[in-house]
């Protein structure tokens, strides 16, 4: 099984879904708890929440094929916390996202299966990524990713209460410049029907922190989505009735990132 899927577009843009996978091979289920072999952490359905958002604006897609169970793509690969003294899980998470174990007793991955989790899963899907920024920059002097990922919008284990249906991380502002961050934040102050906050909860994972260099023209942004904004909760169907007005709302924040200037005016 190929690592990831890439779609290549024509704009400066680039989405990443980077938990959209779910595939655990055979051998790496049997180890798992019954659970945690159905892959509920998933971030259900967002190459289909962002597939269209894409093709109307042009833009590359990357999909992974594997769980996040497997290895997490938003992770560092020296596993150093994103969120230090906050319930968070790892590269090769062990804990769900409820605090229920992944693995049956005994059967947690060493470091040397992880390092080979990291080449073969990991490292293709960020050679992937980097390698298209490098493209779209060298193309047209500018690129920019947005990273997507869902989430149950109530997870106790991980924060209190109900999120926002829209959580935008740019790092505390490090990851993009300061006016893709207004024009994103213009456009969500703009709209009522979703909740939104910017640098919450989630401020921006591994790939938003690593790959956004603002002064190398490269701009990163995360959007953790409440998955009640385009799902039934937990864990059903696409509804895509739901789904359309965020798909609306991407197009059009979207699609005013990519008609400012490589300067950011």
């Amino acid at each position: 099984m190929a690592p990831f899927t890439l779609r290549r577009g024509r704009s400066p843009l680039l989405i990443s879904v980077p938990h959209d996978g779910s595939h655990i091979p055979s051998a790496l289920a049997a180890r798992m708890t019954p659970e945690a072999r159905r892959a509920p952490d998933t971030d259900w359905w967002m190459s289909r929440l962002y597939g269209p958002v894409a093709e109307a604006l042009g833009a590359s897609l990357l999909l992974p094929a594997c769980s996040r169970y497997v290895v997490d793509l938003n992770r560092p690969p020296d596993d150093v916390s994103l969120y230090p003294g906050q319930n968070t899980t790892g590269l090769c998470p062990t804990t769900r996202f409820d605090g229920g174990p992944v693995y049956l007793g005994g059967e947690a991955p060493g470091q040397d299966e992880i390092a080979g989790r990291v080449e073969r899963w990991w490292r293709p899907y960020h050679d992937a990524l980097g390698g298209e920024l490098a493209d779209l920059r060298a193309r047209h002097g500018r690129a920019l990713l947005w990273d997507g990922h869902s989430i149950a919008s109530r997870l106790p284990w991980l924060f209190d209460g109900e999120l926002p249906e829209l959580n935008l991380g740019t790092a505390e502002g490090r990851s993009c410049r300061p006016g893709t961050e207004a024009t994103v934040v213009g456009t969500l102050t703009a709209q009522s029907r979703f909740s939104w906050v910017a640098n919450g909860r989630f401020k921006g994972g591994h790939i938003t922190r690593h790959y956004g260099r603002p002064a190398d023209g490269v701009e990163a942004l995360q959007l953790e989505t409440a998955q009640r904004a385009y799902m039934a909760e937990p864990g059903g169907a696409f509804e895509a009735a739901r789904a359309a007005p965020l798909q609306t709302l991407l197009v059009d924040l979207l699609g005013r990132l990519l008609g400012r200037d490589a300067a950011g005016h």
